[in-house]
């Protein structure tokens, strides 16, 4: 497919690639360049609050994950919760 650079430096996307990839107005890109060639890779950029409230809530699990205990079967599971199988 063949694009033109217009004023601002705007390229079109053909509409098939962009069907194709799901891709909607507002998207954001990563654009590098390799070898002569522009490569556009679709990124999703996150809010550094949500990034530092998901880190913590990742960091609050592994602490979770050290103090809890291992059943070798259900059986040793529901014996533990009290429950008769």
């Amino acid at each position: 497919m063949l694009a033109e650079i217009r004023g601002r430096s705007q390229i079109t996307i053909p509409a098939e690639i962009i069907r194709c990839l799901g891709i909607s107005e507002g998207d954001k890109f990563d654009i590098t360049e390799k070898d002569g060639g522009i490569f556009l890779c679709p990124v999703v950029v996150y809010p550094k609050d949500k990034i530092a409230k998901t880190a913590k809530i990742i960091k609050e699990s592994e602490a979770d994950i050290k103090t809890q205990k291992a059943f070798e079967s259900v059986e040793d599971l529901f014996a533990d919760m009290g429950i008769d199988v």
